[in-house]
C-alpha cells in the first residue's frame, strides 16, 4: 500500500496525508484521526523518500562541525540535534576537521542528498566559506552558521560576541587587582583573532602597556598552556594574570603555575573561555567565560526551521557570554 492508496482509502487528498505524516499543525483534527485510523489499520510506514517525493521535503538537516570529540562543538551538535529530532527532522552530522576538502565533499553530499537545510558549527567556515570551489554550493540549500558569518544567499548566522566575553574576563582581573596581563592565543579561527583583539582593547581601557607584546601563541591543549606559562617563567616575565582563549589551555596554566610553587589566585590569577567541563574539573575550578552554545545551537535550529518552512520572520542575531566565577580568579 502506497500514499495514494491510504488518500483514496481515508477519502482526502495525498497532500493531505502528506501533512499528516509530517506531523503539521494546518489539519483538522477529525481529518487527522480518519487518517492516522487508515495508516495504523494497514501499518504504514512511508520511506523517507517516498514522503520527500510528496511533500518537496526530506525532513533532514546537515550538521558540518570541526570535530565532534571537541567538548564545544559536541555540546552544539548535541543540542542541534536532539531540537531538530524532535521537530521531526532527520540529522546528517558530518566532522570536516577543519579542511577545506572535507567542506567541500560534505556540502556536495548534502546537496546531492536534497537536504532541507545545513548548520555549520564553528567560526573557522569563515575562512573556509571564501574558497571559490565552496562559494559555489553555497546558496542552493538554507543555511545557519552557529558563531560563524558567510556573505552567501539563503544564509545567516547566530554569533556570539567572542570579543566582548574575553574583554569581560580582563575586566574581572582588573578589578581585583590584576595588572601584568598576559593572552593565551591557542587557535587562529575568526572567534580566535576577535578574542585576541578583545583582550588587546579591554587591556589598552585598562591602562595596561605592552599591546601585542602581551598575546603568548600556544596550542589549544593542556601542554598548550603549560608551555605558555613555562615560557613566560623562563624569561623572566613579571605576570600577576591569564587571560586564555580555551578552558583546556586555562587548565594547562593553572598546572604549569602550580608547579612553579605559585598560588592560584593569590600569586597569578586565570580565567578560562567556553564554561565547559574542563573549568569544572580543574584545581581549583577554572573562572571562565560562558559563551552559551546550548543558546546558540536552539536559536540556530529556530532560525533554520523558519527558513525551510517559511513560516517565521527571521535575521541573524548575536549573543553576548557572561562571566563565570570560579576559584581561579
Amino acid at each position: 500500500m502506497n500514499i495514494y492508496d491510504i488518500a483514496k482509502e481515508a477519502g482526502v487528498s495525498i497532500s493531505t496525508v502528506s501533512r499528516v505524516l509530517n506531523n503539521k499543525s494546518n489539519v483538522k483534527e477529525n481529518t487527522r484521526r480518519k487518517v492516522e485510523a487508515v495508516l495504523e489499520k494497514h501499518d504504514y510506514r512511508p520511506s523517507a523518500i517516498a514522503r520527500g517525493l510528496v511533500s518537496s521535503s526530506m525532513r533532514t538537516v546537515a550538521v558540518l562541525t570541526v570535530d565532534i570529540r571537541v567538548p564545544h562543538y559536541a555540546r552544539t551538535a548535541y543540542t542541534i540535534e536532539r531540537e531538530f529530532s524532535r521537530r521531526g527532522y532527520e540529522v546528517m552530522l558530518c566532522n570536516t576537521g577543519g579542511e577545506m576538502d572535507e567542506t567541500a565533499k560534505y556540502l556536495r553530499v548534502a546537496t546531492e542528498k536534497n537536504v532541507d537545510g545545513i548548520v555549520l558549527v564553528g567560526s573557522v567556515f569563515n575562512t573556509i566559506c571564501k574558497v571559490p570551489e565552496i562559494q559555489n554550493l553555497l546558496g542552493r540549500i538554507p543555511m545557519v552558521l552557529a558563531n560563524g558569518k558567510v556573505d552567501a544567499e539563503r544564509s545567516y548566522s547566530v554569533l556570539v560576541d567572542d570579543g566582548y566575553g574575553v574583554g569581560l574576563a580582563v575586566d574581572h582581573l582588573v578589578k581585583r587587582g590584576c595588572q601584568e596581563l598576559y593572552y593565551l592565543k591557542d587557535l587562529d579561527t575568526v572567534s580566535a583573532q576577535l578574542k585576541c583583539r578583545g583582550f588587546l582593547e579591554a587591556a589598552e581601557r585598562a591602562g595596561i602597556k605592552g599591546g601585542k607584546r602581551r598575546v603568548i601563541e600556544t596550542s589549544m591543549s593542556l601542554k598548550g598552556g603549560m608551555d605558555a606559562v613555562e615560557k613566560l617563567l623562563q624569561e623572566g616575565k613579571k605576570f600577576d594574570g591569564v587571560v586564555c582563549g580555551e578552558d583546556i589551555t586555562a587548565a594547562g596554566a593553572v598546572k604549569a603555575i602550580r608547579r612553579a610553587g605559585l598560588k592560584v589566585p593569590e600569586d597569578v590569577a586565570v580565567t578560562g573561555y567556553n564554561n565547559s567541563e574542563y573549568a569544572r574539573i580543574c584545581e581549583p575550578p577554572l573562572t571562565t567565560v560562558d559563551n552559551k552554545p546550548e543558546l546558540v545551537a536552539m536559536l540556530s535550529v529556530q532560525l533554520l526551521t523558519s527558513l525551510i518552512e517559511e513560516t517565521d520572520a527571521y535575521s541573524s542575531c548575536t549573543i553576548q557570554p557572561e562571566i563565570v566565577p570560579g576559584g581561579t580568579a
